[in-house]
C-alpha cells in the first residue's frame, strides 16, 4: 500500500454508484487513506438506486472516515494540504459544468477549488448523458486545465443515448497513478465505455 491521501468525491449520477463504490474499495486497499466526499444531491437524494444514507453508511464503513458533506467540512482541504489527488467518481455533466466555470457551490466543487489552489492533481471520472451536447464546451475546457485528468471514458450506449460518455470506473487507480506523475492516461478515448 502506498502513503497516498485521496479524496474520493461522489456528485449525483446515481445510475453510476454500483460502479462507483467498487471504485472506492479499490482505491481504499490500494491507497489506505481515503477521505469520502458527497455533493449535497449525493448525500440527501434516494433514489431508485438506493437511499442515500445507505450510500453514505457504506462509503464511511469502506473509508473508516466521516463523509465530508458540506461546503464548510471541504473548505480546509486546501488550507490544510489534507489530500494527494482527488477523484469525482462519478462526476456528473452538472458538475462538470461548475468545475469548468469556477462555480463552487457544493461539497465537491470546494474540495476540488481547495485541492487545485494548491497545484495538484484533480481526476475526474466522468458520467454524463449530455456530455457529448450541452457539456461537451465544459468537457474541453477541463481537458485543457492544468492539474485535471480525466478517466479514460467512451460512449456507453451509442445508439440509445448518444451524446452520453461514462468512463471505465475500473480504470480509476490507474489514472491516479498517472495523474500523480503529471500525465494524462492514455488512451483517453474508448471505443465503448462502461456504464449504464
Amino acid at each position: 500500500m502506498e502513503p497516498i491521501r485521496v479524496g474520493f468525491a461522489f456528485c449525483g449520477s446515481f445510475c453510476t454508484f454500483q460502479q462507483a463504490m467498487p471504485a472506492l474499495e479499490r482505491a481504499r486497499a490500494r491507497y489506505g487513506d481515503v477521505t469520502p466526499i458527497v455533493s449535497e444531491a449525493a448525500a440527501s437524494i434516494d433514489s431508485r438506486f438506493g437511499p442515500a444514507h445507505e450510500y453514505m453508511r457504506e462509503m464511511e464503513r469502506i473509508c473508516g472516515k466521516r463523509v465530508i458533506d458540506s461546503i464548510p467540512k471541504a473548505e480546509p482541504i486546501g488550507p490544510k494540504g489534507l489530500l494527494d489527488v482527488l477523484v469525482i467518481c462519478p462526476c456528473t455533466g452538472n458538475t462538470l459544468a461548475k468545475l469548468a466555470a469556477g462555480i463552487t457551490d457544493t461539497a465537491v466543487t470546494m474540495a476540488a477549488k481547495a485541492h487545485l489552489r494548491n497545484g495538484r492533481p484533480v481526476v475526474i471520472c466522468l458520467a454524463s448523458n449530455d456530455a457529448l451536447a450541452g457539456s461537451a464546451k465544459n468537457l474541453g475546457v477541463l481537458l485543457d486545465k492544468k492539474n485535471v485528468y480525466f478517466v479514460p471514458f467512451g460512449q456507453d450506449d451509442p445508439e440509445g443515448k448518444p451524446a452520453s460518455l461514462v468512463a471505465d470506473f475500473t480504470k480509476v487507480n490507474d489514472a491516479v497513478d498517472a495523474a500523480l506523475q503529471g500525465r494524462q492516461l492514455q488512451p483517453l478515448l474508448l471505443l465503448q465505455g462502461r456504464g449504464s
